[in-house]
């Protein structure tokens, strides 16, 4: 069961570039679960994949210290929703419909998280570099975060200096 989580569904088994095609079905899968719940089913589908994520990684990795298979993909699930909410919460507080998740938004929102999930500044870096079931988790969600921020910072300086 962990194995299948942890590679979400077989995603992570994906050639080439599994952390892409993992952020790439989370945007979709977020995308309907925006549309059939807005932001507080996002929220609680972003919760539910971060536990169970750090459950997964550590029964995958706990006999197996310093690995980061690229198969794991859960981290990217996690962390790729994690940035989506950052938009989505926006959307659902301005009372868009749920099916309305302009594509500006989560397109930033993955762009931003690959740049950062692979760039890994800062503290993202510092969490990879525990080399541990935890920084497995650590690094993508401090990604994620990161990706959210830099999502609403595009959308206000698009949406106030460039209109």
């Amino acid at each position: 069961m962990s194995r299948l989580v942890a590679t979400f569904f077989y995603v992570g088994l994906l050639r080439p570039a599994p952390g892409t095609w993992g952020s790439a079905v989370a945007v979709a899968l977020g995308l309907v679960l925006h549309g059939l719940g807005s932001f507080p089913l996002l929220a609680l589908a972003t919760v539910l994949a971060t536990i169970a994520g750090f459950w997964a990684c550590h029964a995958e990795l706990k006999n197996r210290p310093g690995e980061d298979p690229s198969e794991i993909v859960i981290d990217e699930v996690a962390a790729q929703w994690l940035a989506l909410c950052f938009p989505s919460l926006g959307f659902w507080l301005m009372g868009l419909d749920n099916w309305n998740f302009p594509y500006p938004g989560w397109v930033a929102a993955f762009l931003f998280f690959r740049l950062f999930d692979i760039w890994k500044p800062w503290i993202i870096g510092r969490a990879d570099r525990r080399h541990d079931w935890l920084g497995v988790m650590y690094d993508d969600l401090l990604a994620g975060v990161f990706a959210g921020v830099a999502t609403m910072v595009a959308a206000g300086a698009a949406h106030g200096l460039l209109m």
